[in-house]
């Protein structure tokens, strides 16, 4: 049986970048993660986890720079001008216990007290954090290995949407997040690797080095 043709299952590649037999990486799989709140509502202990188990879904971290145009001459050139991570929406189910909704609800009166109309005094007081981690699979005496995080600092709810019910549905109601943040750090195998790693930065005088 050939099974050394499945080595051959990949883009070829010219002789000087890979091997002609190389195979092809295994993906990471969308459905195998975790996400965890650290900081959010007044969760403590077991409760906190309510929300980890829940989600339903999750997005990564993204981050966009936006475009300095520095006109010259017969041409324009373009610089990266100040980044901003975007939005991640988290869809959590609701629970009939009620636990999901409770430190949802928690977090939001962190932010403003709703009653009282009175605001949080400072960002360090209803701020959060989140860990992001992608899994292999692993699970009971088999632990899971963490193939990627990403650590999430000073998020907050941008807004909380509570869904709707329907009769014509067997689908579980939902509560979609909308948070925002100001810095992610991704890690490999414990350490900073990828976004937020150190590189040496090349200092010069002209525009385009």
């Amino acid at each position: 049986m050939a099974v050394s043709s499945l080595t051959r299952m990949t883009v070829p590649l010219a002789s000087d970048q890979s091997a002609s037999t190389q195979g092809l990486l295994m993906p990471k799989l969308k459905y195998r993660f975790r996400l965890v709140f650290e900081g959010f509502g007044v969760a403590t202990g077991t409760s906190r986890t309510e929300l980890t188990k829940q989600v339903v879904s999750a997005a990564r971290p993204n981050v966009s720079f936006e475009q300095i145009n520095v006109p010259i001459y017969n041409s324009t050139l373009k610089l990266a001008g100040k980044h901003a991570w975007q939005d991640m929406e988290v869809v959590l189910r609701d629970d009939a216990g009620g636990n999901v909704s409770k430190l949802v609800g928690e977090q939001l009166q962190k932010q403003l007290d709703f009653m009282e109309q009175a605001s949080a005094a400072a960002g360090i007081d209803y701020k959060f954090q989140m860990r992001y981690d992608v899994l292999d699979g692993g699970n009971g005496v088999s632990e899971p290995i963490v193939l990627e995080t990403w650590e999430i600092y000073g998020a907050y709810l941008k807004s909380v949407n509570y869904g709707d019910s329907n009769y014509g549905t067997n689908e579980a109601m939902t509560i979609t997040l909308s948070v925002t943040y100001d810095n992610a750090v991704q890690y490999r195998n414990g350490q900073i690797s990828g976004v937020g790693q150190f590189i040496g930065r090349t200092v010069g005088d002209v525009i385009t080095g």
